[in-house]
């Protein structure tokens, strides 16, 4: 199989396939498609990416002939290719619950998507702070992450969302990044976590490559200026 993705510091959608192979050491090649240049359309990314897919996005993934586009949906297709390695919670209930939450991210949390773009190699807990303080979304949005996290981890006691490492944990992935980047404010047990999520094989690839890129793109850096 083969993965396309975007920029690791950038690309929080290309972050959730991506984790969740290496995780579960299912392989593939990856393509990446480096971000610059802008996004619109003609931009050298959207030719590229459109020869990939309809959508003209990142992630893609291909196996063979298929072409299976949005991280949600190539999230699926794994489970069901690979049933033994339960990409999903066993148990029926926790499945149910882990594509809810799965879902939530994928529609919901607008806010603190749009203030706190996802930026691996960055430490901007300034921002964070000044973003905490002037927009009630992004608190919002932080704080029904944390319940569900807490809720999480204490109806299947840990140490990952849903007892064992699944979807959901590779799902939620990029929203660590995102607290650590911005200093964003979360009880113990949450900071626990976002370390535990860290240190995993998947997520410890993502960031160790994502920190080598030394690429900076305009559109994806709204409180930074390029360095000179």
């Amino acid at each position: 199989m083969r993965l396309c993705i975007g920029n690791k510091n950038y690309s929080s959608w290309s972050m959730r396939p991506w984790v969740l192979m290496r995780q579960f050491g299912i392989a593939f090649d990856e393509l990446m498609l480096r971000f610059g240049g802008g996004f619109e359309t003609g931009s050298e990314f959207k030719l590229a990416a459109s020869r990939l897919s309809p959508t003209a996005r990142v992630p893609v993934l291909i196996d063979g002939e298929l072409t299976v586009w949005d991280s949600l949906s190539i999230a699926e297709y794994l489970a069901e290719k690979y049933p033994t390695q339960a990409l999903w919670p066993r148990h029926a209930h926790a499945r149910a619950r882990a594509r809810s939450v799965c879902a939530e991210m994928h529609s919901g949390f607008t806010a603190l998507r749009t203030h706190c773009p996802m930026n691996i190699e960055a430490s901007l807990p300034e921002v964070g702070a000044r973003l905490m303080s002037e927009q009630p979304g992004v608190r919002v949005d932080l704080a029904r992450i944390v319940a569900m996290w807490l809720q999480a981890l204490a109806d299947h006691r840990g140490p990952w969302l849903f007892g064992e490492y699944s979807i959901a944990d590779a799902y939620y992935a990029p929203v660590a990044t995102r607290i650590r980047t911005y200093g964003l404010p979360v009880p113990d047990d949450v900071r626990a976590y976002i370390d535990r999520l860290h240190a995993s094989p998947g997520v410890a690839a993502w960031v160790r490559e994502a920190l080598q890129e030394h690429d900076f793109v305009a559109a994806d850096e709204p409180y930074r200026r390029a360095p000179t």
